[in-house]
């Protein structure tokens, strides 16, 4: 059994709404330079899922009406009704606007989620890591929020239907997992957990702790809504001490994880005020999780994240990083200061219209400090408490 798979399909690159959009898919082909300028991702690492998923595999979570507008809405010259239909189906956002392949690109994602799945779960690996994936906004009868296909919550539902097996599903992404969580929200076997900014103030309004699961499902949600311009200390804090306790009491067979990490400081997209140490913790906390309840079994995904070069190139990284035990990482447990490869640096640092960080993790004296940090603080452990208080 091998230790670790990288899953990626060159196709998945294709999923883009614009040159101008927040979600590109610059990133997966910056942050696979930078792993291998580490040295830390080699070629008999990676895999590929063979195809796209087709509309059987879709169809688990989404209905046929929606895949077949996608379809229609993905081709050069969309049919006029199409295009009409493309607002009950959430796709003519500034957000979520359609676009030629669309769907094959979509359904390339979703296929390299599942098969990272099935990496795991048939034996052929302890933990796999789909980059590309982790499109959690979107909804079985429409797009939302970047997302067309929900890749999380079809492997999820493949999981279910072949293996039976009882998944924990931890969302780390600064906006909540709300497609996810309404797809098992009445599935007692699946518990989702989300700690994001509070829906308060940040799209998409959802995930707050009153979330809780409906019918059978009850008891299997959990939301952590963070109050805006948390830090690291108390972000993590938060994370640690709930889903520890959740992964306890739920005893999944395996975790899925998606690590949108826009909720950096530097992220144009959100309010909270964390560091890198946040991307290099977080991934640590799940890998331990993985190996005291599942037998090691985690499938993790990308997701957010829209400071394209200063943020998801390190922490998607460390993700991969924590996964395969690289030295990188225990350096960083041992507080030092670990520069960046210095070919990544000489290869990018003059097309980033920001200077390169020169280290993996961040100085945080760059970092303004909060003047409410006490208050924040406070009312994010007020939080916690509801949450998890019938644990």
């Amino acid at each position: 059994m091998t230790n670790a798979i990288f899953v990626h399909h060159s196709d998945s690159t294709r999923y883009q709404f614009g040159e101008q959009h927040p979600f590109s898919p610059f990133r997966i082909a910056l942050t696979l330079d930078l792993l291998h300028a580490a040295g830390a991702l080699q070629q008999d690492q990676m895999n590929s899922p063979s195809t796209m998923a087709d509309e059987e595999l879709l169809a688990l979570v989404h209905r046929a009406d929606y895949i077949n507008t996608v379809k229609q809405l993905s081709l050069e010259s969309p049919a006029q009704e199409a295009a009409a239909a493309a607002g009950k189906y959430g796709l003519d956002t500034e957000d979520t606007p359609f676009f030629p392949g669309m769907h094959n690109a979509a359904a390339t994602i979703t296929a390299g989620s599942v098969h990272a799945a099935e990496l795991v779960m048939s034996g052929q690996a302890v933990h796999a890591y789909h980059m590309a994936g982790g499109l959690h906004h979107a909804f079985p009868d429409r797009g939302a929020g970047f997302c067309v296909y929900n890749d999380a919550a079809v492997a999820i539902e493949y999981i279910r239907q072949n293996y039976g097996a009882r998944v924990l599903y931890i969302d780390t992404d600064v906006h909540h997992g709300d497609g996810v969580q309404w797809s098992f929200y009445h599935d007692p076997d699946v518990c989702t957990y989300s700690i994001h900014e509070t829906g308060k103030f940040l799209f998409p309004g959802t995930g707050f702790v009153h979330e809780k699961g409906a019918d059978t499902g009850y008891g299997a949600c959990y939301n952590i809504p963070m109050e805006p311009y948390t830090e690291d200390d108390s972000w993590l804090e938060c994370f640690r001490s709930s889903v520890t306790k959740i992964a306890e009491a739920f005893k999944p067979d395996i975790i899925v994880s998606q690590h949108g990490c826009d909720a950096h400081a530097y992220d144009p997209l959100s309010h909270i005020h964390c560091s890198m140490r946040i991307y290099q913790e977080m991934p640590m906390i799940i890998h331990e999780l993985a190996h005291k309840h599942t037998e090691g079994r985690w499938v993790a995904l990308g997701g957010g994240g829209y400071d394209w070069w200063r943020v998801v190139p390190r922490a998607w990284s460390l993700v991969w990083l924590t996964m395969t035990d690289h030295p990188i990482v225990d350096r960083l447990i041992r507080h030092e200061d670990v520069p960046l490869p210095q070919a990544w640096l000489d290869k990018w640092s003059a097309s980033s219209p920001d200077p390169l960080p020169a280290s993996w993790l961040d100085d945080r004296s760059q970092l303004l400090p909060i003047p409410r940090r006490a208050e924040i603080e406070s009312k994010n452990r007020q939080t916690v408490a509801i949450a998890i208080q019938d644990l």
